[in-house]
């Protein structure tokens, strides 16, 4: 019999987790319509349509939404502007219809161009506003509605002026019992035995904070949490006063041109502050999952149409549940609607329970949450991550709390644009050096923006070219360039680069940049006229140039294709190079050299026979190479088998090769009776690096075999014209070492 468990892990951990979002979501459902002076139904109406609807919809498996702090102002505004909350109802279902063209249209890429450190800081931000609005509730100070997020309230305090006038008039017993709470969810994450019990500890908090509560009550204790320190859920005298509690719309005030721009603005801000957010929780994820946003959109605009038609607050989502929902171990959808379903259910049912509950409690519940949304983790990654990224967050952090949401964001992005027009006017572009087998290049790579902060900084690279000079523009990762900029190249072509004898090329304009086209006028391989200008010391100072910018990772950016067509009539290589057939060692990418550079010879051990002899002297006598170079490499293959084979000659060491024995038998030569007698009683370690030193005498003894073999390779080494050299590549570090014992000529 099958030992899986009854219910599947996922479904468990949803509706626990849309147990923490409903004890999260309760206080701010009624907090936010009293903030809003709105009647106290409709945040309980949003809060339903936000959990059931929208989170059936949306395509998101963490965010959770309902009715927004961050739009009390606009709610309270506008019902004044409108005469009455039925209006402005009104106006939320219009919202919800533009919010239905927002997706059609496809407005969900907006959220693309917010950058990570404003969404942190929102994380951050949020997280402490969440700490200084409940730390007054958390001792039962409840002048300001629990779920008033403003930094201007409604009382006239201030969220800091608040702080100290509630430490005054503090409840004892609402104190005990909202830091019993907030300490009971904090232990219940550190202790592993609790974390791991399957139940929310939010839930355990509210049980026991609502259980003591009454049990004080009953006892008559002065310490006991009064009705105006409770939630407050509103009651129905059966189902016709259930029914006058809804505000429904009055759709008389559509002739009313005010509706309509409470409408747009409801509708704009609302789908901002829900693409905000998802993207906040996104991050948090840790599974990463992201959310399809014109989807988002669409179910945003289904639900404040719904809340709409029943009289509900607008509806977005919101980072404080969708956060409350990842930490509770949230993983799909159903989470969401649990949450929603549970709203429902106990507001209709249970409302005198739910009343039993003490704010106190819902605080510390929301000072957890808040803390780790702003994380001190989260201020020291940013910091390491540059000023660039570290004033941004903060300047969200600080305009968030200081002001609202929407213009905390607004100047978080202005500090992002701040950065990024400093960025691009101090690096528009990329100046590089690049040295080809041709001669040195110029090499001005455009930023993928280029734009009139620019001007100043492209124009100066352009004239510290010398006279002479060869410059490459490059636009292959331009997406655009200003039309002064423009200006300002083909000015340079006409005229100031033929000043000053400049060879211009341009690549990756093509057709795209109006009076600017592709055209190169310098050559990217090894011409005849390089070869024969070029001396084999230069030839040697090439190659080890481009080993350099291969273990570097800065190769030469060639173009294959043009390289190609150029030496398909011709080559005129610098070089002939004698590697060995290991795949690590190629001597194109360990030198950085393109096609028609170099000759390549490649055979197991770098050994010579008559055939590779005849190779070498085709490519010096009758090509022009103007260099030889033996390359042998560390942890070669080819050479520890052929040690293995000297010293074990009993023991096959490439058994079913039937052609080795010609290579075993050169690279035997080298082995001396030492390099055996090791082998038997050293290390790994040890024994490949009797294995390299092996390698390194054999690339000496072929230099050497060459010279002695070849009258042709040597009488051109005498006569200066070409040189023949031995080095080493490490396979490791990627370096390439001159062997000195090996240089001739040069």
């Amino acid at each position: 019999m099958s030992s899986r468990r009854l219910l599947p892990d996922s479904l468990v951990a949803d509706l626990m987790a849309g147990v923490v979002v409903f004890l999260v979501a309760l206080p701010l459902c009624l907090g936010v319509p009293l903030a809003a002076r709105a009647p106290l139904l409709s945040g309980i109406v949003a809060g339903v349509v936000g959990g059931i609807i929208v989170g059936g919809m949306s395509g998101s498996r963490t965010s959770v939404s309902g009715g927004s702090p961050a739009l009390i102002a606009i709610v309270s505004a506008q019902t004044a502007a409108l005469g009455g909350f039925e209006a402005f109802a009104t106006a939320v279902v219009l919202a919800g219809l533009l919010q239905l063209v927002f997706s059609v249209l496809r407005f969900g890429f907006i959220s693309s161009f917010f950058p990570t450190s404003v969404i942190k800081g929102l994380l951050a931000a949020i997280g402490i506003i969440i700490i200084l609005k409940q730390l007054p509730h958390l001792i039962g100070y409840d002048i300001d509605p629990i779920g008033e997020m403003s930094f201007n309230q409604p009382d006239r305090e201030t969220t800091f002026s608040d702080l100290p006038k509630s430490f005054r008039y503090f409840l004892p017993g609402a104190a005990t019992i909202g830091i019993s709470s907030l300490l009971l969810v904090i232990a219940w994450d550190q202790v592993r035995l609790l974390r791991r019990s399957g139940i929310p500890g939010p839930l355990v908090a509210v049980l026991m904070g609502t259980a003591a509560n009454v049990l004080l009550k009953r006892a008559g204790s002065p310490w006991a949490v009064g009705p105006t320190h409770l939630v407050s859920v509103p009651l129905a005298d059966g189902p016709r006063g259930l029914v006058e509690l809804f505000s429904f719309p009055d759709f008389s005030s559509l002739g009313d041109s005010r509706v309509y721009l409470a409408a747009v603005t409801i509708g704009v801000i609302a789908s901002l502050e829900s693409l905000l957010a998802i993207e906040a929780v996104d991050k948090i994820d840790p599974r990463q999952q992201r959310t399809p946003r014109d989807r988002e959109l669409l179910a945003q605009g289904v639900g404040n149409l719904v809340s709409g038609l029943l009289g509900g607050l607008p509806i977005s989502s919101a980072v404080i549940r969708g956060t409350a929902n990842v930490n509770a171990g949230g993983r799909t959808r159903l989470a969401t609607v649990t949450h929603g379903g549970l709203l429902l259910g106990c507001v209709l049912l249970l409302p005198h329970w739910l009343n039993e509950i003490p704010l106190a409690t819902l605080a510390g519940i929301l000072i957890k949450t808040g803390y780790r949304l702003t994380n001190p983790k989260r201020y020291r990654q940013l910091w390491r991550e540059g000023f660039s990224q570290f004033i941004p967050f903060v300047a969200t952090v600080a305009a968030i709390v200081l002001t609202d949401l929407l213009v905390g964001i607004g100047i978080g992005l202005a500090c992002s644009i701040i950065f990024i027009l400093h960025s691009n006017y101090r690096r528009p572009l990329t100046r590089t050096l690049e040295r080809h087998t041709a001669g040195d290049v110029i090499r001005l790579e455009l930023a993928n923006q280029v734009t009139f902060f620019n001007r100043a900084a492209i124009q100066q690279a352009l004239f510290e070219v010398p006279p002479g000079g060869t410059l490459l523009i490059d636009a292959t990762n331009t997406d655009f360039i200003d039309p002064d900029i423009l200006d300002l190249l083909v000015d340079f072509q006409r005229t100031g680069a033929p000043a000053r004898w400049v060879r211009l090329s341009l690549v990756g304009f093509g057709d795209r940049f109006t009076g600017l086209h592709d055209e190169i006028r310098f050559v990217e391989h090894a011409s005849q006229d390089v070869q024969r200008l070029t001396s084999p010391d230069r030839v040697l100072e090439r190659l080890l140039e481009g080993n350099l910018r291969f273990r570097t990772g800065q190769p030469l950016k060639r173009s294959w294709a043009r390289q190609r067509a150029a030496t398909a009539a011709s080559q005129h290589p610098l070089a002939v190079i004698l590697s060995c057939i290991d795949s690590r060692s190629a001597s194109e990418a360990i030198f950085d050299f393109g096609l028609g550079d170099i000759f390549s010879i490649r055979v197991a051990g770098n050994i010579i026979s008559g055939e590779v002899v005849g190779s070498v002297e085709y490519a010096v006598a009758v090509a022009g190479a103007r260099l030889v170079v033996v390359v042998g490499h560390t942890r070669c293959g080819a050479i520890a088998a052929a040690v293995d084979e000297t010293c074990r000659p009993d023991q096959s060491a490439a058994p079913g090769c039937q052609h080795v024995g010609e290579i075993f038998r050169q690279i035997g030569r080298v082995v001396t009776e030492a390099d055996c007698r090791g082998l038997t009683t050293i290390d790994d370690e040890s024994r490949q690096q009797i294995i390299d030193a092996v390698a390194r005498r054999n690339v000496v003894r072929i230099v050497r075999k060459l010279l002695e073999e070849s009258s042709t390779i040597r009488q051109q080494v005498d006569d200066h014209q070409i040189g023949v050299v031995g080095m080493m590549y490490n396979v490791v570090s990627g370096e390439v070492e001159l062997l000195a014992e090996t240089r001739h000529g040069v």
